[in-house]
């Protein structure tokens, strides 16, 4: 297990501008967040809170307007675009509420996708096969690897989206809305997939705007008109992951 006293994320003094002037729209305030290595922490809050803004500048695909932002003891606040999708792809895996696959490839190529973007010491063809194939075992698909995703229920296609997001080993697993276009069992089996990984080790940060599912994880940091709502460290507890819904 990760040493939990050991900060995956630090965030401090972040802030996000759009538009200049007396157009500009500050989407997030001064944001102070710490997460832990093996945390499964949920990010919540209404509608134009910023959970979007926050969630895109900590999956690296967005820069902060100010601030800084330490992944994996990384300072990735300036870096540029490039840089970014670098570690975007080492470091963390993504779990999108619309899956995010592409229609003409099946679930073993989808998996394996990620990998091409590997620069230093690129696994072969035949480990990335191997790696797929135990990703989607993994979550329940080896019988599906040579299906596409229209021939996949929702709740399947998102199982292949999380093996994709493992594939790499990543350091973080962002998932925003998991459920949100699933119906209920199907959203009771993805975070049944999600608590799973949380006991084996996994990082795991939710974006969502359900209170059930916040409350599964063990903390949730409340966004509130681009601010956090507490000190976003620790203080407001969850129902710890394994507990019941």
């Amino acid at each position: 297990m990760p040493d939990r006293t050991d900060a995956l994320i630090e965030v401090t003094d972040l802030g996000k501008v759009y538009g200049e002037g007396i157009v500009a729209v500050h989407a997030l305030r001064d944001v102070q967040i710490t997460i832990r290595r093996g945390e499964f922490v949920a990010i919540m809050g209404p509608s134009g809170s910023g959970k979007s803004t926050l969630m895109n500048i900590l999956g690296c695909l967005d820069p902060p307007t100010h601030g800084r932002y330490v992944l994996d003891g990384e300072d990735v606040s300036t870096l540029h675009r490039d840089e970014l999708a670098d570690i975007r792809n080492a470091k963390i895996g993504f779990v999108f509420q619309s899956f995010n696959l592409l229609p003409r490839l099946t679930a073993l190529k989808n998996v394996m996708l990620p990998m091409l973007y590997i620069w230093d010491n690129k696994p072969d063809v035949f480990e990335r096969e191997d790696r797929a194939i135990a990703a989607l075992e993994a979550v329940g698909l080896g019988d599906r690897l040579h299906h596409r995703p229209n021939e996949l229920s929702g709740g399947q296609q998102q199982r292949v989206a999380i093996a994709r997001a493992l594939v790499n080993q990543p350091a973080l697993i962002l998932a925003d809305e998991p459920t949100g276009n699933l119906d209920t069992q199907s959203g009771k089996e993805i975070m049944a997939i999600l608590h799973q990984l949380h006991s084996q080790g996994a990082t795991i940060l939710m974006v969502t705007h359900e209170s059930g599912l916040a409350g599964r994880a063990e903390r949730t940091i409340h966004l509130q008109d681009g601010r956090v709502l507490g000190n976003g460290n620790g203080s407001e507890k969850g129902k710890p992951a394994g507990g019941a819904p």
